[in-house]
Formats: structure tokens, C-alpha cells, sequence
């Protein structure tokens, strides 16, 4: 396909785009975050160790057993203490944060895609709250 060719006019704007992300102060401290989280071995186990037991606690919840008023407890004493964690808290700022920035540029090119031009603020308006996943038949 031509539009994706190394050299062709999407892929060279979509670099540029990159290089705009790459270059953007706001995107580097968000990076900045995600690298001193990376390295700390203490941040990380703590973080892994609140979403692994989130995990458990919610497999059993599917499964229609009731979760006891310790494991509820021990679960919000750790996840405070992750809170609590400047490392981990930045972490997870800026993961949110880049989530965000993927999650607004996907959408404005899929419904560049789907319009066939630039989207208005009245197209982006029309898409909040749809699925926007192709299967749902919203929007």
C-alpha cells in the first residue's frame, strides 16, 4: 500500500507527529516518571504485589465468593501504601497520563478514517460515550 510506504505523505506526517510527542517537555517528565519507577526494585514489587492480589481478590469475587473484611482491609492497607509511594504514585500518573494521549490520538485518527477529513470539535463530541470499537453499532 503507497499510503504506508516509507517515503509517502501519511507516514512522513506521522513521523513528525513522533517527533512532536518525543520532543514534548510534558511527555518527557511523564517518561522521566515512568524511568525512576523502572528502577526502583522496592516500587516496582510493591506495585506488582497490589495488582497481583487485586487480581486474586477480584477472580474470587467472579467466581461468587464473598471477600472477607480482612482481606478487604489488608487489600486498602496496601494499596494505600503504594499510594503513598511518591515512585509508584508517579508511575501511575503518568502511565494514566500517556494512556490518555494514545487513547486522543487514536480517536482523532479514527475518525479522520471514518469522515474521510480532519475531525470537528462536533465530530469528537459526537463520539464521547460510544465504544468507538467497530462492533458495537454506536455512533
Amino acid at each position: 500500500m503507497k499510503m504506508l510506504a516509507d517515503d509517502s505523505l501519511v507516514i512522513g506526517k506521522t513521523k513528525e507527529l513522533c517527533a512532536a510527542i518525543a520532543d514534548d517537555p510534558e511527555y518527557r517528565s511523564m517518561m522521566e516518571k515512568v524511568e525512576r519507577f523502572m528502577e526502583d526494585d522496592a516500587a516496582k514489587l510493591q506495585f506488582q504485589s497490589v495488582q497481583e492480589r487485586s487480581q486474586e481478590l477480584g477472580q474470587k469475587q467472579q467466581s461468587g465468593l464473598e471477600l472477607s473484611v480482612g482481606e478487604v482491609e489488608d487489600f486498602e492497607a496496601a494499596r494505600e501504601a503504594l499510594m503513598s509511594n511518591a515512585v509508584a504514585r508517579e508511575f501511575m500518573d503518568a502511565q494514566q497520563s500517556l494512556q490518555s494521549v494514545q487513547s486522543a490520538i487514536g480517536k482523532y485518527v479514527g475518525i479522520t478514517l471514518e469522515l474521510g477529513r480532519v475531525p470537528a470539535e462536533e465530530d469528537l463530541a459526537d463520539q464521547e460515550g460510544c465504544c468507538n470499537e467497530g462492533g458495537c453499532g454506536c455512533g
